[in-house]
């Protein structure tokens, strides 16, 4: 089988722009001509061994970033957003997409907002949002859309934060002790409370309140995220500036992103707990042990391992409720979730409410023919008193078959055998199988032949 060739001219010219070098001088560092450079740079050419075995050495650049993990993702999204009906006379080759992905990453984002904006200008015309709809309200991306896409596109790793809460947590007594020591310094008291939110902070009086009710997890990390956003402000309000979001709204949602994603940085150092992650074989209840973490927290703080230089096994993340629906979602891997709509029924996911307590795995198969190590189980987070609501949610860990044998759930696992392997998809409207039994709705990209005298599992054939 012949190698594949490596295109990545759009991660050739972030690298020489943050370096702050001309095209002429990045070429002499890297020991080829300037036209070939150029062609490198605008994927009319291949980037060569040399040119990668340069980037290493002359910038200790870590060659993984030069992966198409970001255009796979953006082709994903665009096949996703073209299988809408309103392209189905004009639906491009794949090979057109990855080359608009590589080429022009920001042309297919802009695509993507496009389509978002059709689509929901579609749903307030068909009165399906009327309960959310206001009349000031654009046809834009909702700003919970808008953060969650900031965060999707940086691999959910956001360097600056992520270092900065590290260096915080190495502090003498860890985390917990360095916030302490933080809340001192300001004159900030820390109190508990059986009733009321989980976290209250009163400028005025300056006293910090967290819920004696919340599990030892929650309530440090909910001291963590309230430290971040006392002492860390310039820096999340750089990235902020960074991000150029385009509502105030969203900005202050990914203000609370960021703060959390300190907080669970803080909770969960890279470098210790990368380590502690292959040293466990990432066993999530080893890990929750040790650090004094949930599982929850635990299971998305792997799928942000993606530090450039030390880069963890890429998982992917999720957290639905019991209607389906997707709260949290981030993928490292191949598998991206449906950005409308729930998950597939058949990914183990879903039954993991039938079984509380226990972990589920699941060897399973995309239609692309990738194939996954599927991990999930319930998790719940009690009110604290008989009448306090329980929410109820499950989480969903994963990774690519190739990196199973790094996780401690593979054990004993037949995943060597094609047939053991379960057909799961993306979302019903997008997947291509013909024959799933669990199918809701029709693939929105593909005929139909209905016959009144026939009936199967569906009451149609999904014609190719």
């Amino acid at each position: 089988m012949a190698t594949q060739k490596l295109y990545a001219g759009a991660a050739l010219r972030e690298t020489r722009t943050r370096l702050a070098l001309t095209q002429k001088e990045f070429a002499g560092k890297l020991g080829v001509s300037l036209p070939y450079l150029n062609q490198m740079e605008n994927n009319n050419r291949p980037v060569s061994t040399t040119v990668v075995l340069a980037l290493a050495s002359e910038f200790g650049f870590d060659v993984t970033e030069l992966s198409a993990s970001d255009s796979e993702r953006l082709v994903s999204d665009m096949r996703e957003a073209l299988a809408d009906p309103l392209f189905a006379e004009a639906e491009p080759p794949i090979a057109d997409l990855r080359l608009a992905a590589a080429n022009a990453p920001a042309l297919a984002r802009a695509f993507l907002a496009l389509h978002r904006a059709y689509r929901q200008t579609h749903e307030r015309l068909a009165s399906l949002d009327e309960a959310l709809g206001r009349e000031d309200r654009g046809a834009v991306s909702s700003p919970w859309e808008e953060v969650r896409d900031f965060f999707h596109y940086c691999d959910n790793y956001i360097d600056a934060v992520d270092r900065a809460a590290e260096r915080f947590a190495s502090a003498a007594g860890g985390p917990m002790a360095a916030a302490q020591a933080a809340l001192d310094r300001l004159g900030i008291a820390l109190r508990s409370a059986e009733n009321g939110d989980l976290r209250g902070y009163d400028a005025g009086a300056r006293t910090l309140t967290v819920s004696s009710t919340a599990d030892a997890a929650t309530r440090g990390f909910q001291i963590l995220h309230q430290v971040a956003l006392l002492t860390r402000a310039d820096l999340i309000e750089a990235t902020l500036d960074l991000a150029r979001f385009q509502t105030p709204e969203a900005r202050a949602i990914a203000r609370i992103g960021l703060a959390n994603y300190f907080a669970g940085a803080a909770l969960l150092p890279y470098t210790a707990f990368l380590e502690a992650a292959r040293e466990t074989r990432h066993d999530l209840e080893a890990l929750s042990l040790r650090f004094g973490a949930s599982m929850e927290q635990v299971a998305h703080r792997l799928s942000t391992l993606q530090r450039p230089g030390a880069k963890g096994v890429p998982f992917f993340f999720v957290r639905v409720d019991q209607a389906g629906t997707i709260t949290k979602r981030h993928s490292a891997t191949r598998l991206q979730f449906a950005r409308f709509g729930g998950a597939c029924p058949l990914w183990n996911v879903h039954r993991a409410f039938e079984t509380p307590g226990r972990f589920l795995r699941q060897l399973a198969e995309t239609p692309d023919g990738v194939r996954y190590l599927c991990l999930a189980r319930d998790v719940s987070k009690p009110g604290g008193s008989f009448r306090a609501p329980v929410r109820r949610y499950a989480i969903g860990l994963g990774c690519e078959i190739a990196h199973a044998e790094a996780l401690v759930y593979a054990d004993d696992l037949d995943t060597g055998n094609a047939a053991a392997f379960e057909p799961i998809g993306i979302s019903c409207r997008i997947c291509e199988r013909a024959d799933c039994h669990q199918r809701s709705v029709p693939p929105l990209e593909r005929r139909l032949t209905v016959d009144p005298d026939r009936r199967g599992v569906l009451p149609y054939k999904v014609s190719g």
